[in-house]
């Protein structure tokens, strides 16, 4: 056998072995993507565009934003932000998933052209199957589809019904929840007016302590380092400020100091406010943490509270309220995280 047959052979092999070892979901995407190449004559023009069209990381079709490196090659916006995030947290320099050349914010550009011809693309509706322009699929599975889900009008007073869009109106002509005893409806009402009235305890708290003597707020900037340790981990700092006569900083880590937060999709972010100067006696302090006015990250917001001392100058470790995980990459992905911290000073 020459060398070159032999050679052609283990590269095959290698060929077959990788694909192997890729998971299930991505091995079914990278066979539909190689089909149209070995038998064109088969497929539609839109099949053969989405596997040139599909992002390098997901292998699926962008939903919003598309983003290429300076060779070319495409990426979601999700898949791009979780390659920053993931070489923010491994200490790396982040690379396109094909080229291996570098990406960042700078060195990568938006594609208009595919992200308008990924638009017109067709794809089928996940609750009836029919085929629409993305473009207006989403439209059309939130308020014109038959078969998306929707509940019973009477859903508040106990209606568990759910339901294609189809069958509402004869499920309502039949519901037995209108005819329900008062008792029984007081019983979900009361159930709902629980959650409502937690939702509301959060604003009626921030509207008190609006009114305490002592309040400030501040515009911060949390930026990444890395510990001394032999691994180094990822945390969050920020400079020194100034509040109640004495200086703090606000101090940040990921998965609550989980020992390599990259091998982990679930992902997350919790602080702590240290006091930095000595004080002649303890200080209790509320305080809680928004989206600051040059940042965008989606924080919800949650109070907090401690006493400072000289022997407790540091709080608890506390959940930074983000919607999702692919938020937190998204602060990951950025050079630093704008915040505005606002502090209420308890009086004794």
């Amino acid at each position: 056998m020459s060398a070159e047959i032999m050679a052609d052979s283990s590269e095959r092999s290698m060929d077959t072995e990788c694909h192997a070892l890729e998971p299930e979901a991505k091995r079914q995407k990278l066979e539909s993507v190689v089909k149209p190449i070995l038998k064109p004559e088969e497929d539609k023009l839109e099949q053969r565009l989405g596997g040139i069209l599909c992002c390098a990381v997901c292998l699926d079709l962008p939903k919003s934003a598309v983003y290429q490196c300076t060779n070319g090659h495409l990426m979601c916006a999700g898949c791009f932000t979780h390659l920053l995030a993931d070489a923010r947290l491994r200490d790396e320099t982040a690379t396109c998933p094909n080229c291996r050349i570098e990406i960042s914010r700078s060195l990568v550009s938006r594609n208009l052209a595919v992200e308008k011809a990924v638009s017109e693309l067709p794809s089928e509706c996940q609750h009836c199957g029919r085929q629409f322009p993305r473009s207006s699929l989403e439209q059309h599975a939130r308020d014109a589809c038959d078969e998306r889900p929707l509940t019973c009008r009477y859903s508040r007073i106990g209606c568990p019904w759910r339901g294609p869009a189809h069958e509402l109106t004869a499920h309502q002509t039949q519901c037995v929840h209108p005819h329900n005893t008062g008792e029984t409806i007081m019983g979900v009402l009361q159930a709902g007016e629980l959650r409502r009235q937690r939702e509301a305890q959060l604003y009626d708290t921030i509207f008190d302590l609006l009114s305490f003597e002592k309040i400030l707020f501040n515009d911060l900037q949390m930026k990444p380092y890395r510990t001394d340790d032999f691994i180094h981990k990822l945390f969050y700092e920020t400079s020194r400020f100034s509040a109640f006569n004495c200086q703090w900083v606000i101090k940040a880590r990921i998965n609550d100091n989980q020992r390599d937060p990259s091998q982990s999709c679930d992902r997350c972010m919790t602080y702590q406010l240290i006091l930095k100067s000595k004080v002649s006696q303890p200080m209790s302090v509320q305080y809680l943490v928004l989206r600051g006015p040059f940042g965008d990250a989606r924080v919800a917001p949650a109070i907090y509270s401690h006493e400072f001392s000289d022997s407790q100058p540091e709080s608890e470790f506390q959940r930074l309220p983000l919607p999702d995980s692919a938020e937190c990459n998204r602060m990951l992905a950025a050079r630093s995280v704008n915040i505005r911290l606002i502090m209420f000073q308890v009086s004794k």
